[in-house]
C-alpha cells in the first residue's frame, strides 16, 4: 500500500536535484527516469505535468496549481464542516455524551480534521512530508495562540471581560507539557511504538482531567463560571451548523427585471461550477440530517460508497493485478447493490429515518474520513510538489501555507463567536484556542508517530530534525508566557495589551523565517546537533 512504501520513500528522496537542473527538458526527463523520488505522492502526477506538459507555459501552470490549492482548502474545510461535524453531532446526541467530553473527543476530531489527516498524510508520504506534518501542526498552533487569540483581545478589550483562571492555567499548562513532550521528542531524533502510543496516550490524560473537572464544576453548581474548555452546549450548536444553501431569492421589485435577470444568470452559473466540487461527495457520503435529507442522494450514496472505497483500495495496491483488481471492483458493486435496496425499502422521501440511525450515521462519518483523507494526501502532494518547483522547503511550507490554510476557519469562527457570544462566547473561544491545538497536536503527530514506527519497527522511526520546528516551539513558548503574565498581572482580562504583544511574536516568527529562508538568518544547526 501506499503507507507500505514508507521507508523506501523516504530512503529515495532525491528529488531536490530538480533545483540544480536549469532546463526543462532535463526536468522533464529526470521525472521521467526516477519515479521513485519525483512520482506522484497523491492521485496527480504535478511535478511531470508542470515540466513536461505546461513546460512552454510556466505561467499558466502557477495559475493552475495556485487554483487547485485555493479548491483543494475549500475542499477538506467544506467537507469537514458540512459532512464530518454533522455526522458527529448527531452521533454525540445519540451516544448521550455530555457536552464537555463531545468536545475534546467526537467535535475536537470535526474541527480538527484538516490539521490530523494533513499530518497523518504527510507522514505516510515519506520524504519531505515528515517535515511538512511536523511544521503544519506547530505553525498552526502558534497561529491560534497568538494571530487568533490576539484579534480576539482586540476584539473584545475595550469590554474588559475576564476568563476562567482555572480554565486557562489548565489548557495553557497541559498545551505547555504537550509541546515540551514534543521538544524532547525532537531533541532524542528517533522515537519507538511505545513512545508514539504514550504520547498519543496523553490526550487520554488530558480528556480525564475535563472530564473531572466538568464533575466537580457540577458539584458546585454556585458558580456561574464557563469551565468548557472547548464547549458547551452553546457551543456545539454553533459549530453543528451546516451552512445551508439559500433559494434563490424569489421576490423581486417589479421595476429590477434587469437584476432580476443578472442575478438569476449569475446564481446559475455559480451553481454550474460548483457542481464538480459538491457532487462527487453528495454521491458518496449518506447525509441523514433533516435540512439535507433525499431519499434519491441517500440511495446513491448507499450504492455508490462501496465502489470509491474499491476505487480507493486498487489506488494504493500497485502489486494487484488485472484480475484482482476486477474481483475487487465486482464485490464492491455487489455491496453496493445490496446497500442500495436495504437503503430503499427502509427510508421514506418525506423524512430521514428515525430507527436503525446509528448505521447511517456511521456509514457518513466513515466516508467523509475517507474524503477528508483523500482530499488531505492531494493538498500534502501538491504542497511538496510546489515546494520543488519554486524551490522552498517543505517545512515553510507548512508553517505558512498549510498551517494558514488550515487555520483561517478558526479564526473566523472564534473572532465571531466572541464579539457575539458575550462572555460566555469569549470564553469557549480562548479556550477553544488552546484546547485545539493540544488536540491537533497529539492526535495528528501522535498518529503519524504511530504509523511511522509501526512501519519501522523494529527499529525506531526518525523524527524529521528541521532546526525550524526548535525556533517555532520557542516562539510557541514565548506566546504562552507573554499571556500568562498579561493575564495574570491584569485579573484574567483580555485587553489591547495582550493582543499587540501576541500578534508581534508572530510577526517576528514570520520575519525571522523569511530571513532564514533567504539566507539571512543565523544557521541554528549546530546548536541542536546531538
Amino acid at each position: 500500500t501506499h503507507l507500505s512504501n514508507y521507508e523506501s520513500t523516504k530512503q529515495d528522496d532525491d528529488c531536490g536535484i530538480l533545483e540544480g537542473l536549469k532546463d526543462p527538458n532535463s526536468k522533464c526527463s529526470y521525472i521521467k527516469t526516477h519515479n521513485s523520488s519525483c512520482g506522484p505522492q497523491g492521485y496527480i502526477n504535478y511535478l511531470e505535468i508542470f515540466y513536461c506538459d505546461l513546460a512552454k507555459y510556466p505561467v499558466l501552470g502557477y495559475a493552475i496549481y495556485g487554483l487547485w490549492l485555493l479548491i483543494l482548502f475549500y475542499l477538506l474545510a467544506n467537507t469537514a464542516s458540512r459532512y464530518f461535524c454533522s455526522s458527529l453531532e448527531s452521533l454525540s446526541k445519540l451516544l448521550k455524551l455530555p457536552p464537555t467530553v463531545a468536545g475534546v473527543t467526537l467535535l475536537s476530531l470535526g474541527n480538527g480534521a484538516p490539521d490530523v489527516f494533513s499530518s497523518v498524510v504527510s507522514f505516510a508520504g515519506g520524504g519531505a512530508g515528515g517535515d511538512l506534518g511536523l511544521s503544519s501542526v506547530l505553525g498552526g498552533a502558534l497561529f491560534v495562540a497568538t494571530v487568533v487569540v490576539g484579534a480576539i483581545s482586540l476584539a473584545v478589550g475595550p469590554r474588559g471581560i475576564a476568563v476562567d483562571r482555572r480554565g486557562f492555567a489548565r489548557d495553557a499548562a497541559f498545551l505547555a507539557l504537550v509541546l515540551g513532550s514534543l521538544l524532547a521528542v525532537l531533541l532524542s531524533g528517533r522515537i519507538g511504538i511505545r513512545g508514539s502510543v504514550a504520547f498519543l496516550s496523553l490526550y487520554i490524560a488530558y480528556v480525564l482531567i475535563v472530564w473531572a473537572s466538568h464533575c466537580c464544576c457540577e458539584r458546585k453548581r454556585g458558580g456561574g463560571d464557563v469551565e468548557a474548555p472547548l464547549l458547551n452546549g452553546t457551543e456545539v450548536e454553533h459549530l453543528a451548523c451546516v451552512q445551508k444553501e439559500e433559494p434563490v431569492e424569489k421576490h423581486y421589485d417589479n421595476d429590477d427585471d434587469h437584476h432580476h435577470y443578472i442575478r438569476s444568470y449569475s446564481n446559475w452559473l455559480l451553481y454550474l461550477l460548483q457542481v464538480p466540487l459538491y457532487l462527487p461527495r453528495r454521491l458518496t457520503i449518506p447525509d441523514v440530517s433533516e435540512e439535507r435529507w433525499s431519499k434519491p442522494f441517500a440511495v446513491a450514496s448507499a450504492a455508490l460508497a462501496p465502489l470509491l472505497l474499491t476505487a480507493l483500495w486498487n489506488s494504493q495496491s500497485n502489486d494487484m493485478g488485472f484480475q484482482e483488481k476486477l474481483t475487487a471492483y465486482m464485490f464492491g458493486a455487489l455491496m453496493g447493490t445490496l446497500l442500495a435496496i436495504i437503503a430503499t425499502e427502509t427510508t421514506e422521501s418525506a423524512a430521514p429515518p428515525k430507527k436503525c440511525l446509528f448505521p447511517w450515521l456511521l456509514g457518513g462519518f466513515s466516508m467523509s474520513v475517507i474524503w477528508t483523507y483523500m482530499l488531505a494526501r492531494e493538498l500534502v502532494a501538491l504542497l511538496v510538489s510546489i515546494g520543488h518547483i519554486i524551490g522552498i522547503s517543505a517545512s515553510i511550507l507548512g508553517i505558512t501555507v498549510l498551517a494558514w490554510g488550515n487555520s483561517l476557519g478558526d479564526l473566523i469562527a472564534d473572532v465571531a463567536m466572541a464579539i457575539n457570544g458575550g462572555r460566555d462566547g469569549v470564553q469557549i473561544a480562548i479556550s477553544g484556542c488552546y484546547a485545539g491545538p493540544i488536540f491537533n497536536t497529539l492526535i495528528g503527530l501522535g498518529l503519524s508517530f504511530v504509523v511511522a514506527s509501526w512501519y519501522a519497527y523494529p527499529d525506531p522511526f526518525a523524527v524529521p530534525s528541521d532546526t525550524s520546528l526548535y525556533v517555532t516551539l520557542g516562539f510557541l513558548f514565548g506566546a504562552l508566557l507573554w499571556a500568562s503574565l498579561v493575564l495574570y498581572c491584569t485579573g484574567m482580562k483580555l485587553n489591547r495589551v495582550l493582543g499587540i504583544g501576541l500578534l508581534g511574536i508572530y510577526l517576528c516568527f514570520l520575519g525571522f523565517r523569511i530571513c532564514e529562508s533567504m539566507g539571512l538568518g543565523v544557521d541554528m544547526g549546530t546548536h541542536f546537533s546531538l
